[in-house]
């Protein structure tokens, strides 16, 4: 059982974590901060984003950041994507951040550890952080995704990388 003494620490602990991880992260102490106010965004007036490279695994895709660290103060992003009959995302995968996805319309083959996989529409697909994932749309349909990646508001942030011996 645990006692009086070692909770408070325990909790103490805890906020000393928080508060530290706050200051690293720029984020003001709460009595400084503003109150909470919510963000929207509606897909139509998202821009796509540039400079995707194919080297990096990126081939042919739409791919939108509706919610991000830059839109929204947000320490996650949840995106869009579409994928044209022919369009892939290669083999990654993200050091930092676990990630999500649905497959709203069409279907394709996801990437796993075991190989390709058929995918179709209904399916929800988690990748925890460090496991190597993707997606190809092998259809003559689009392929839309809706995603989202926990634990890092940016590309960067995610730490996403593609295997060393390419794809």
């Amino acid at each position: 059982m645990t006692s009086t003494p070692e909770k408070i620490g325990a909790a103490l602990a805890k906020a000393l974590r928080k508060t530290a991880g706050n200051i690293a992260a720029g984020t003001p102490a709460p009595e400084s901060k503003q109150a909470p106010t919510m963000y929207r965004a509606n897909i139509g007036n998202v821009p796509k984003v540039e400079g995707l490279k194919r080297d990096d695994g990126w081939v042919d895709m739409q791919v939108q950041f509706l919610i991000d660290r830059q839109s929204a103060g947000a320490d996650h992003v949840v995106g869009w994507t579409v994928l044209k009959p022919g369009a892939r995302h290669e083999r990654h995968r993200h050091r930092n951040c676990d990630e999500f996805f649905i497959v709203l319309k069409g279907r394709g083959h996801i990437y796993s550890d075991l190989g390709e996989e058929p995918s179709g529409e209904g399916d929800v697909v988690y990748s925890p952080r460090g496991c190597w994932h993707g997606f190809n749309n092998t259809s003559n349909e689009d392929v839309v995704l809706v995603w989202g990646w926990m634990g890092a508001g940016s590309i960067e942030a995610s730490g996403y990388e593609v295997p060393a011996e390419g794809h």
